[in-house]
């Protein structure tokens, strides 16, 4: 999937590469085919090489095992194995396996809100690896395949229908991977009412600069007890849990993949002191951010 269009590159320097419209069929904002040795975002982009995309990839592998990178954390996946990874997430292809399968990407926005919190898009709380059952697994490849069949079909419909079937399909089969990813998170915990997802929407928002529980509480109308309750119930985590991970993985990617001075790493997660920032990574993550950037050099 060969792309001239060019990769952004935000404050945090990491590089960042867009939806290939204009390789989707129709130009519809999706598309669905074949894994296969070469393919690329970018054609200056080897997908070995550590960089983030901004569209969805769900990848559901034919064979395997095949190592892959999200965020700082190695996953295998085998044959009936499905990878979800989202936008902004870093991520890598390894150079040594082999991809076999069937990969699905989306752009943002292609489907309308209400079925985007439907199908938890950007549930970056619950695990990219996912191993679906024997029925599970019948299930999302009947509906994937026939989310490429309509995907290939540009004959038979105009191209507003056309786009208006992908999305209902798109949605089968999305439902499907949501229902899975749910269940497969700690404890089976299905995502809440709407309290934790306005809070964890806040927490994207606000985590370089607010880490505070009750200023988020505030913010949202809720008391801290309940956002308490929503979180965990949500995620199995306190809310301030929720905020320091997030803050930890956004100075993981920036140490790792910048070549941002640590103290201004840390300015850019919500620490003017370097030495509070430092405390707090070892704290979170058991090193120092240099000894963090120097393991991954």
């Amino acid at each position: 999937m060969a792309d001239t269009t060019p990769e952004t590159s935000g404050a945090d320097g990491i590089r960042t590469f867009p939806f290939p419209t204009e390789l989707a069929v129709g130009g519809v904002g999706m598309q669905v085919g074949p894994m296969g040795t070469g393919h690329t975002w970018h054609a200056d982009a080897p997908l070995e090489r550590v960089h983030r995309i901004d569209f969805h990839v769900v990848l559901l592998f034919t064979d395997g095992p095949v190592r892959h990178m999200v965020d700082f954390t190695e996953y295998e996946a085998n044959a009936g194995d499905l990878l979800w990874i989202r936008p902004g997430q870093v991520h890598r292809f390894s150079r040594e396996c082999g991809y076999r399968g069937t990969v699905l990407t989306m752009q943002p926005g292609f489907l309308p809100r209400a079925i985007v919190e439907a199908t938890g898009l950007y549930r970056y709380d619950l695990p990219p690896l996912l191993h679906p059952d024997a029925a599970q697994l019948d299930a999302l490849r009947a509906a994937l395949d026939q989310l490429r069949r309509e995907y290939e079909d540009t004959a038979t419909l105009p191209l507003s229908l056309h786009t208006a079937v992908l999305r209902h399909s798109l949605t089968a089969f999305l439902l499907r991977l949501a229902h899975l990813a749910a269940s497969s998170a700690p404890g089976s915990r299905q995502q809440s009412d709407s309290t934790f997802t306005r809070f964890r929407d806040a927490v994207e928002q606000g985590f370089a600069t607010n880490h505070s529980v009750s200023a988020y509480a505030d913010a949202l109308g809720y008391s801290r007890r309940t956002l308490v309750r929503a979180v965990r119930a949500a995620t199995g985590q306190t809310p301030k849990g929720f905020i320091d991970r997030r803050v930890v993985l956004e100075a993981q990617r920036l140490l790792a993949h910048t070549e941002l001075p640590i103290g201004r790493v840390g300015v850019a997660v919500g620490f003017p002191d370097a030495a509070n920032f430092s405390k707090f990574f070892q704290l979170h993550t058991g090193r120092t951010p240099a000894a963090f950037r120097a393991e991954l050099r």
